[in-house]
């Protein structure tokens, strides 16, 4: 298998795809796209069929779109949902409201794993969302995440939709109550988006309109 992703820095959806197939325990390799970049370009118009990264390659085949990845992936490795119907349904609607929500939030407060941690000014749209995300974590955890620090139980692919979430409300130091600061933490602590974020930290590409 092959994983194609953009910069760690800035590519969220790259994360996403990347943390699953790292969860199920996979090896693969990866092909780097500096986006915004000639390089990037042709890379991308190379191996990226809709023109989007993350891309992951099994055999001849491509599977393009984080949460297609996913569901490729968990139809091998079931564990990346929860067991519970329940919890599973209700992890599937929270992972699908993120790929298609919250459109403040990522203009205003864009994934950027080398920024300082400061505040910024954001909109009562963008304060809107993230209250909204501030009570679905809670809900979930309320629900299905009781036995431990993640939002339905074991670590599943939800978690992977809303790490970059975590690591955006943590750089832009946004005031959040304590138990979604308990799941930031939870999602800071992971091993393996901790290794995510050092290799973002030795980038040295600069995307200026990703950066606030």
């Amino acid at each position: 298998m092959r994983l194609i992703i953009g910069n760690r820095n800035y590519s969220s959806w790259s994360l996403r795809g990347w943390l699953v197939a790292r969860k199920a325990g996979l090896t693969f390799d990866e092909l780097f796209v500096p986006l915004d970049t000639p390089e990037g370009d042709r890379l991308m118009a190379e191996h990226c069929p809709a023109d989007r990264v993350p891309v992951l390659e099994d055999g001849g085949l491509a599977i393009w779109d984080s949460l297609a990845i996913a569901e490729y992936l968990a139809e091998s490795h079931p564990a990346l949902w929860p067991a519970d119907r329940a919890a599973r349904a209700v992890a599937r609607s929270a992972s699908a409201q993120m790929h298609s929500g919250f459109p403040a939030l990522r203009d205003e407060l864009p994934m950027n794993c080398r920024r300082a941690l400061a505040p910024v000014d954001y909109s009562a749209a963008c304060a809107t969302e993230i209250a909204c995300i501030e009570a679905l974590w809670a809900e979930l955890r309320r629900r299905f995440g009781a036995g431990g620090p993640w939002l339905c139980g074991d670590w599943s692919i939800a978690d992977a939709f809303f790490a970059p979430v975590a690591l955006r409300l943590d750089r832009y130091a946004v005031p959040v109550g304590g138990e979604a600061r308990a799941y930031i933490d939870a999602q800071l602590g992971d091993a393996d988006l901790a290794d995510w974020i050092a290799a973002a930290r030795q980038e040295r590409y600069v995307i200026e309109h990703e950066e606030r």
